[in-house]
């Protein structure tokens, strides 16, 4: 797979890449009174994934960091077993969408034309186009220990975390995914309209700069639903922090995968659900 740097980042981008965050025009009002003001708000696009030119999914995302989303995607949802499964990845401008081409081995080609699976997703969907339950409900082998977090060190990084997320100051409207390794704090950020797009588009990141999942763990800035446990998981990640609660059904995925699930971190508090033997003082 190649490793060279995404085209664009953030809000900018080669020639006709759309921008993350879009200007418009709006009538604010307030105790009574209306102003007529300039907003800044996230956009989200169409994006298809598109596997040796057979469209796979198409899902709603920030048009930020798609070649870290799709890479994400594709070890998350077990398309592939490893990154150099994945041969080449690209963007395409297509009208008002996007199209991301992806070239993989080709017997995980052939085992995803059985899936028969080309549907739509929304917004940052878990499951995008799962069409029996065992596409769904994955089980990856569990993980054994090995990481060790510092409760100390979560809320130094939680306290970091906001300073990261850029879009999200300017628009209040995008989840984060943050990348933390024990002693070196919060080294990787994405954002994206979607929970899952933010992981997936952190997971995509690390493999692109060949790093170690099995080093750090995520921090996500929503609820814990058992697809970010799954997907976690299925990459090796082996702890989950979330800023809101976990669902029951990714309490009882957590414990059964071997990950560490925190939730309602917030600062000076967290609760740990599953797998605290990873976390010291």
């Amino acid at each position: 797979m190649s490793k060279s740097p995404n085209a664009w980042r953030g809000e900018t981008g080669t020639t006709g890449m759309p921008p993350a965050v879009v200007p418009v025009e709006v009538e604010r009002w307030s105790a009574g009174v209306v102003e007529h003001a300039s907003d800044e708000v996230a956009d989200e696009r169409a994006v298809a994934f598109r596997y040796h030119g057979v469209s796979h999914v198409v899902m709603l995302a920030t048009p930020a960091d798609l070649e870290d989303l799709a890479v994400g995607f594709t070890l998350s949802e077990a398309i592939v077993a490893a990154p150099d499964e994945i041969r080449s990845v690209g963007v395409q401008v297509v009208d008002d969408a996007l199209e991301v081409h992806l070239d993989i081995a080709p017997e995980r080609f052939a085992s995803l034309l059985q899936r028969h699976r080309n549907l739509t997703g929304r917004t940052g969907c878990g499951m995008c186009g799962a069409e029996t339950l065992a596409d769904a409900i994955r089980a990856p082998p569990a993980l054994g220990p090995g990481l060790e977090l510092s409760s100390r060190a979560l809320q130094a990084a939680l306290a970091t975390l906001a300073e990261r997320q850029a879009l999200n100051a300017r628009t209040g409207s995008i989840h984060a995914a943050a990348w933390v390794v024990p002693a070196r704090g919060v080294v990787l950020v994405r954002e994206d309209v979607g929970r899952h797009n933010a992981l997936d588009k952190v997971i995509g990141a690390l493999v692109r700069g060949g790093e170690d999942l099995a080093c750090g763990y995520a921090i996500v800035t929503s609820r814990a639903s058992y697809e970010i446990v799954q997907k976690a998981a299925t990459v090796g990640i082996a702890a989950v922090v979330a800023v809101s609660a976990p669902t029951a059904f990714a309490i009882r995925a957590a414990r059964q995968f071997g990950v560490t699930l925190v939730g309602f971190a917030r600062p000076d508090r967290h609760v740990i659900y599953a797998n605290g033997e990873r976390m010291r003082p």
